[in-house]
């Protein structure tokens, strides 16, 4: 099964296009060392999806770390399967000490296998004080924090080419109606209104899921989530509907549905950014601004920029978020310096070696905006923390993987299938949900 990965696919798209590469996959381990301090001659093996950019720029705070500490560390990236490399290690007696869990169902699996250790009160204290309750929430399980998220993706966001809105006088519109009214109008100036990746399936998910919180709320978000609501629902049929005004209008999406359908991720941002525009939008996350800048040379805030996803039907804007959350491994040589390593990336100090590298949210409101290199970043950190307990994380990743993360099955092929042809929305809310009631059994 192929678990979708937001932030990891920047860097691995990056060194595939700069360096030729057909793969993405871990390197070997890096080690840093430090000076005489507390835990001079220890060692902490910490596991991730991360390579390229990101892994890097990870190392840099473990480096901070290991100056602070006097510890050595040890990175080894898993690819996109984290539970099953993380398991395999654990068999075999190899386990690492610390883990980024890149999904919530991952970080549950682990901890109702009895895999983890909770979280330390003085990190756990660091949490109630710097973030949010609800990313404590996505970090417990059974009232027990076992989770620190580090790194987080603001999922709500549009990017847009300025020059782009400027030539067909359109302005960032503030509801749904009013984006594909202003889609409307860039259309009749002679460019596509938006590039859709619809042959990457989670980015589907995350349309959704946007349209659905603001439209249905947070409650009902919650319980779809969990599968305690039917997809069935009348508020997922409407929300398909909405959304399927989108996917049917020719107009409003760069070469109809059929190709968005062999568009990807990376091709929906060159469609927008890259030397031939075919569309002046493309919703994704906060990572998109990274392939618009590293691969087609894109100023962020000039070149580039992004207006909130606008509520829809009167709802609040939604704030969908993914996140990376640190746990610590009962089974590692070294928990007990793994534990000291959580304690500090609950620090701001710890966000802010990344924040300035780039490539990075942090949803601890202690760390200051300023450490964040440029204005639009900061802007979308601001949006990621103001929105404080109204945050969603992303909900294919809080599903069972058969269901929200597997390619060609489940939510992933179902909303492919209704890009193609929207048009039944209820029978498509009937397909999602034989799918869900399979995989959440299972």
């Amino acid at each position: 099964m192929m678990r979708r990965r937001t932030t990891l696919l920047t860097s691995c798209t990056v060194l595939t296009l700069a360096l030729g590469m057909t793969a993405c996959g871990g390197g070997g381990p890096v080690t840093a060392g430090g000076g005489d301090k507390a835990l001079n001659g220890q060692t902490v093996t910490v596991a991730g999806v991360w390579t390229g950019s990101e892994q890097k720029n990870f190392q840099k705070v473990l480096d901070a770390f290991s100056a602070k500490t006097g510890a050595k560390t040890e990175f080894v990236s898993t690819g996109d399967n984290v539970s099953t490399v993380v398991g395999s290690k654990i068999e075999g007696g190899n386990a690492p000490d610390v883990v980024m869990v890149p999904q919530v169902g991952v970080l549950q699996q682990f901890a109702k296998k009895g895999w983890l250790t909770p979280l330390s009160a003085t990190t756990e204290k660091a949490v109630d004080a710097g973030y949010a309750p609800v990313w404590k929430k996505y970090g417990s399980v059974d009232g027990r924090l076992y989770g620190l998220y580090f790194k987080a993706a603001h999922k709500s966001t549009v990017w847009y080419s300025p020059d782009a809105l400027d030539q067909a006088g359109v302005k960032p519109p503030k509801t749904y109606d009013e984006m594909l009214k202003a889609g409307h109008t860039v259309s009749d100036s002679g460019l596509a209104a938006f590039s859709v990746a619809g042959e990457d399936g989670w980015t589907l998910t995350d349309w959704f899921e946007n349209v659905y919180l603001s439209q249905a709320g947070p409650e009902k978000y919650d319980a779809l989530a969990a599968h305690k609501l039917k997809w069935t629902d009348a508020s997922v049929v409407r929300a398909l509907g909405t959304l399927g005004k989108l996917f049917k209008d020719r107009q409003l999406i760069a070469g109809g549905p059929k190709e968005a359908l062999n568009t990807d991720f990376p091709g929906s941002v060159e469609k927008v950014f890259g030397p031939k525009p075919e569309a002046s939008m493309v919703y994704e996350g906060d990572f998109v601004a990274g392939v618009a800048h590293d691969q087609f040379g894109k100023t962020i805030g000039q070149d580039a920029d992004f207006f909130p996803f606008p509520a829809v039907d009167g709802g609040a804007a939604p704030v969908v978020s993914g996140g990376d959350a640190a746990v610590v491994l009962k089974d590692g040589k070294n928990a007990k310096a793994g534990m000291k390593l959580l304690e500090y990336l609950a620090t701001p100090e710890a966000a802010a070696v990344w924040a300035k590298a780039g490539g990075f949210l942090s949803p601890n409101k202690k760390l200051d905006l300023s450490a964040y290199g440029d204005d639009v970043t900061r802007a979308t950190a601001k949006s990621l923390v103001g929105a404080g307990d109204s945050v969603r994380f992303d909900m294919s990743d809080q599903a069972p993987a058969a269901f929200g993360g597997t390619k060609g099955a489940g939510e992933w092929k179902l909303l492919q299938d209704f890009l193609r042809d929207p048009s039944d929305p209820k029978g498509t809310a009937a397909k999602l949900e034989t799918a869900a009631a399979k995989a959440y059994q299972g």
